[in-house]
């Protein structure tokens, strides 16, 4: 079984990482061409390429001048625990042991628009560089083309060691599409996570990215690799949804939580 993930615009190269362990990007060299293309952008085009404000161009201007191979750890940090936002929150890498960290680099894949196909030990370096992203290069006028076929090799040549053939998607639509699902050699089982509320059930952004995380945080720790394990999680009272799920789609459902709410200030007293 593989898991497939989206990677975070939010990233931690501060602090250490817990294991020493690493791998080198299988499609470093890919990362390569598009970076020397993007050494090319002003900080202005970088504005306009990438819809962000002068002072993240800024700092990505300053990234893509410093990227640097050979990657080693002491310039660049595995990917697992370099990402952070709202799907890796829901990963606790902290609590995990070197044999998950062995087991997620077997069965997780992190889909990225700068290095494709990311095993979780793979070292990284800083960056921004959205799938969708219009970016031309001599492949095309954007990231689906460039990558191509390339990220679907990458995931079949993962698949043959895997004793299920099964893919389960937990990354976002705008990663997904970088896959040719029809060309995996797997069953493709892809989830959708729902909050019920009067009645009415529905995705909310913010909860369903943090749950795709707990999934595969799930799936890492208890070993699961069929696809009636996949219906067992339960975490933070998701439950699988038998009537509303199909053969291919996995739906999990809970009670929508309350808003958090911020604690009154207390007045001062003159």
């Amino acid at each position: 079984m593989l898991i497939t993930l989206s990677p975070s615009k939010g990233q931690d190269f501060e602090q250490a990482a817990p294991t020493k362990s690493y791998t080198i990007p299988s499609q470093l060299s890919d990362s390569e061409v598009l970076i020397k293309q993007l050494k090319t952008f002003s900080k202005n085009d970088l504005v306009h390429l990438m819809a962000i404000s002068e002072n993240l161009a800024d700092l990505n201007e300053q990234r893509f001048k410093e990227f640097k191979t050979p990657f080693k750890p002491n310039n660049a940090k595995q990917a697992l625990f370099a990402f952070k936002g709202d799907v890796y929150s829901g990963i606790n890498t902290t609590s995990m042991n070197q044999s998950d960290y062995e087991y997620a680099q077997k069965h997780l894949r992190i889909l990225s628009g700068l290095y494709g196909s990311l095993k979780p030990l793979d070292l990284i370096q800083p960056y921004r560089l959205e799938m969708k992203t219009k970016l031309p290069t001599n492949r095309g006028e954007n990231l689906y083309q460039f990558w191509a076929q390339s990220i679907t090799e990458q995931l079949n040549d993962s698949l043959k060691s895997q004793n299920e053939k099964i893919v389960v998607n937990l990354a976002s639509q705008e990663y997904w599409k970088s896959v040719k699902p029809k060309e995996l050699n797997a069953t493709v089982i892809n989830v959708a996570f729902k909050e019920n509320k009067d009645g009415k059930s529905r995705i909310i952004a913010i909860f369903a990215k943090k749950a795709r995380g707990m999934m595969a945080d799930f799936l890492i720790r208890n070993r699961v690799e069929t696809i009636e394990g996949i219906k067992d999680f339960n975490s933070e009272g998701y439950k699988f949804d038998a009537d509303n799920s199909t053969e291919t789609l996995y739906v999990f459902s809970r009670k929508q939580p309350a808003p958090l709410t911020k604690p009154k200030s207390k007045k001062k007293v003159a």
